[in-house]
C-alpha cells in the first residue's frame, strides 16, 4: 500500500503528465544581473497556461532604477499588428479554501468552480483571444489543506494550492505574506515540488532559504498569441513574518520603489503590464472588506497604480490582493482607475473570481471593462423552489472532473483527520459563529474565555512553566462551534484558521495596564453598531481587540470616545495593580499578536480599523520574548480532548472578567 507522502506525489505526478524530474520548469541556477539590469533567461511555462513562451528576470528591483535587460533576447516586435482581446481571469487571498466540507450543507466546491468559469471563458473565446488566469497572492493558511504543508519540510506532503494552480493553468502568481507563515524552507519545497507557473515579489529580499531569481522573480514576460505580458510581483511590507529567528535577513522592501525601479523599462519590451500586487486596496489606508473598517496598509494599490501610471509606456493594470476587497461588482468603477490604470481585485477567501477583458488596439489606448463572478456556497437543505435556492452551488456549477482528478486525492488524505471526533458540546452555549461575531470586538465571549483558559491550562506542561495570562486577538475568531453534539477537528480548524504559534512574553504590571488602556481604546463601540456608517462586525475589524484568561480582570471604560476610553480597577492574579506594577509576569499570546499584529498596530504605530485620533497603540513587538515553536489550535485542541464535555461548566461561560462601562 502507498504511504501517504507517497499517494499525494502519485497524484502530483499524473496532475503534471510526468514525473516530477522530468519538467524542466525552473533554471537550473540563479541568474546574476548586474546593477542597474535585468538578467533575462528563457522559461518553461505552466503546460496548462495560455503562454506560449516565458522568460524569468532576475535582478534587485530595491537597488535602484533598471536600465537595461540582458541575457536571452526578447521578443523585439509584437505581432499584435490588429487588435487583440485579452480576458484576464484572476483570484486572490484563496487561503487554501480549495474545497468546503460541511457534514450538514454538503461540500462546497469554489476552487473547481473558478476553474468551471475559467473553462467556458476559454471555450467562449475567439481564436485569436488570449486567455490568462493569474493569482494576487495568499495561497496558504486558513484552511484544513494547510495540514498536508505541514511545519517544517520534514512534514511536508504537498502545497495543495500549487498543486491546483498547475492543473487549473495558472499563468502566474505573487507571493502574499500568508506564504511565510509556516517559514521560507516549507514555502521554498512548495514551490520547487508543485508549482508550475511563476512567483513573483519584486520587493521581497534576504532570505536564508528562498532565493530571487530561482525560487520567485521580480518580474517575467510571457508571450501569449503574439502579445507580450509583463508581470511584476508585489508583497506588503506590513502583514509579512520577517526577520524571524530561523530566517532573520527576510525582509520586504517599498514596493512603490520596486514599481518605480522596473515599469520605465519593463514597460519598453511589453504590449500590456500587469502589476500583482498583495499590497491592498487604498492608499495607506483604505477600507475593505476584511477589515471592515479602515486599516493601515504602508503602500496600497492607489499608491501603486499611481506610480504605475507615471512611468509606464504601454498599458497596465494592476491586480490587487490582501484586503479581501471585493472591487467592480457593477462593473469598472472611475474611482478605481488612477491615472489610466484600473485597479482590481476579486474579495477574498473564495468569494469572487475577478475577470478583465482588455482590447488592445496598436497605437491606441485599450478598451477595458471589468466585472466579478461570485463563488456559491452549498446548502443541500435547501429545496428547488426555494428563492434562494438559485444562489447556491449546484453540481452544474463546478468543474467535477477536475474535482475528482486533481482535489479529490487531497481531500481523500484529510477526509478522516477533517471528521475526527476531538470532543462533545452539551448546554448549548452561546457559541454559534453569529453569537461570535456579534460579541468578539464588542464585549466579554464565552469562546475565548475557554480558548485562553485552556491555554493557561495547558501551560502547565511547558517546559518553561506555567503561565500567568493568555490573550488572543479578536480577529483570530473565524467561526464560531456548534451548540451541541459532535465537536470535530474541522470545526475548530473554522475557529481558528490561522497558523500561530504560542510565544511567550515577559511583561510588568505595569505594562499590563498600559496594554489593557490601549485595548480599551480597540473595542468596536456601541455608538459604531449604529447607522448608515455602523461598523461591519461580521467582517474583520482589524484595530487589535484582545481577549484574555481568568488571571486579569479588569472594566473598560468607554468614557464618550476611543481617545478617552481607559481600564480600571485591574487585578492580575488576584492582586491589585498597585500592588505588583513592578513584578513580571510570563504572558502567553499567539505570534500574531506578538509581532506586532502588524496592520492591528500593538507594535507602537497608530490604531487602525477605523479608529478616530490617531492614537497610538501599546507596542508589544519590542518586549523580550520566546517562540515555543507550539501550535496554538493544537494546543487548544489538545485540552479539549482532555474534557469530557465542553460545557458552560468546563468553561464556555461568561465570569465577569471584563466589565464594560
Amino acid at each position: 500500500m502507498a504511504t501517504r507522502r507517497e499517494f499525494i506525489k502519485l497524484s502530483l505526478t499524473t496532475l503534471l503528465g510526468a514525473g516530477l524530474d522530468a519538467v524542466p520548469f525552473f533554471p537550473a541556477r540563479a541568474a546574476q544581473a548586474a546593477p542597474g539590469s535585468l538578467m533575462a533567461q528563457a522559461g518553461t511555462p505552466n503546460p496548462h497556461g495560455a503562454f506560449e513562451q516565458l522568460y524569468w528576470l532576475s535582478g534587485d528591483a530595491l537597488a535602484g532604477p533598471v536600465s537595461a535587460i540582458s541575457g536571452a533576447p526578447l521578443p523585439t516586435e509584437s505581432s499584435a499588428s490588429k487588435s487583440k482581446v485579452l480576458h484576464i481571469m484572476h483570484f486572490n487571498d484563496l487561503h487554501n479554501m480549495i474545497s468546503l466540507p460541511n457534514t450538514k450543507k454538503g461540500t462546497t466546491h469554489p476552487f473547481s468552480q473558478m476553474v468551471a468559469l475559467v473553462e467556458a471563458r476559454r471555450a467562449a473565446a475567439g481564436p485569436d483571444d488570449v486567455v490568462l488566469l493569474l493569482d494576487a497572492g495568499d495561497d496558504h493558511t486558513g484552511s484544513v489543506f494547510d495540514e498536508l504543508v505541514g511545519w517544517s519540510t520534514d512534514e511536508y506532503v504537498v502545497d495543495p494550492a500549487y498543486t491546483v494552480y498547475t492543473a487549473a493553468g495558472l499563468d502566474c502568481g505573487a507571493l502574499g505574506n500568508h506564504e511565510f507563515d509556516r517559514g521560507a524552507a516549507v514555502l521554498r519545497k512548495g514551490i520547487r515540488e508543485a508549482a508550475r507557473f511563476p512567483l513573483l515579489s519584486a520587493n521581497l529580499f534576504g532570505s536564508a532559504h528562498l532565493k530571487s531569481g530561482r525560487d520567485y522573480y521580480p518580474a517575467v514576460i510571457g508571450v501569449a498569441k503574439g502579445v507580450r505580458i509583463g508581470l511584476i510581483g508585489l508583497t506588503t511590507p506590513v502583514d509579512t513574518h520577517t526577520k524571524t529567528e530561523k530566517d532573520p535577513g527576510l525582509d520586504v522592501g517599498s514596493p512603490v520603489q520596486a514599481v518605480r525601479n522596473l515599469v520605465p523599462e519593463l514597460s519598453r519590451h511589453v504590449d500590456l503590464l500587469v502589476v500583482l500586487s498583495h499590497c491592498g486596496y487604498g492608499l495607506s489606508d483604505g477600507r475593505s472588506g476584511k477589515a471592515g473598517a479602515d486599516r493601515f496598509l504602508s503602500e496600497g494599490d492607489k499608491l501603486i497604480a499611481e506610480a504605475v501610471a507615471k512611468s509606464a509606456s504601454c498599458p497596465a493594470l494592476v491586480i490587487g490582493g490582501h484586503t479581501h476587497t471585493a472591487l467592480n461588482e457593477d462593473g469598472l468603477a472611475p474611482e478605481n482607475v488612477v491615472g489610466g490604470v484600473p485597479i482590481v481585485q476579486a474579495g477574498g477567501r473564495a468569494s469572487h473570481v475577478g475577470e478583465v477583458t482588455m482590447i488592445l488596439n496598436p497605437g491606441g489606448e485599450p478598451k477595458v471593462e471589468a466585472r466579478l463572478h461570485k463563488i456559491k456556497k452549498r446548502d443541500e437543505r435547501v429545496a428547488e423552489g426555494d428563492p434562494k435556492f438559485a444562489g447556491l452551488e449546484h453540481d452544474r456549477d463546478f468543474h467535477a472532473g477536475f474535482e475528482a482528478a486533481h482535489v479529490a486525492p487531497l481531500m481523500a488524505n484529510l477526509a478522516g483527520k477533517m471528521a475526527g471526533e476531538i470532543g462533545r458540546v452539551t448546554g448549548n452555549p452561546p457559541v454559534s459563529t453569529d453569537e461570535v461575531f456579534a460579541a468578539r470586538y464588542t464585549r466579554e465571549m464565552e469562546l475565548a474565555n475557554f480558548m485562553n483558559d485552556a491555554l493557561v491550562a495547558r501551560s502547565a506542561t511547558f517546559p518553561e512553566g506555567r503561565v500567568d495570562v493568555s490573550l488572543f486577538n479578536a480577529t483570530g475568531f473565524a467561526s464560531g462551534i456548534p451548540t451541541s453534539g459532535a465537536l470535530t477537528f474541522q470545526d475548530w480548524y473554522n475557529v481558528m484558521p490561522f497558523a500561530d504559534t504560542v510565544v511567550l512574553v515577559e511583561m510588568t504590571g505595569r505594562q499590563i495596564a498600559a496594554m489593557l488602556d490601549s485595548n480599551a481604546k480597540r473595542l468596536v463601540r456601541p455608538e459604531e453598531l449604529k447607522g448608515d456608517k455602523r461598523v461591519d462586525v461580521t467582517g474583520y475589524v482589524s484595530r487589535g481587540f484582545l481577549h484574555f484568561s481568568s488571571g486579569l480582570r479588569y472594566i473598560l471604560n468607554l468614557n464618550g470616545s476611543a481617545v478617552g476610553a481607559t481600564a480600571s480597577s485591574i487585578v492580575i492574579q488576584g492582586a491589585p495593580l498597585k500592588d505588583v506594577l513592578d513584578k513580571t509576569f510570563r504572558v502567553a499570546m499567539n505570534s500574531y499578536v506578538a509581532a506586532g499584529g502588524y496592520g492591528e498596530s500593538w507594535n507602537g504605530n497608530p490604531i487602525g480599523g477605523g479608529v478616530p485620533g490617531g492614537i497610538v497603540g501599546f507596542d508589544i513587538k519590542s518586549l523580550a520574548k520566546s517562540d515555543t515553536g507550539l501550535v496554538y489550535r493544537n494546543e487548544i485542541i489538545a485540552h479539549i480532548k482532555s474534557l469530557p464535555v465542553l460545557s458552560p461548566a468546563a468553561g464556555l461561560a461568561l465570569d465577569g472578567r471584563l466589565k464594560v462601562i
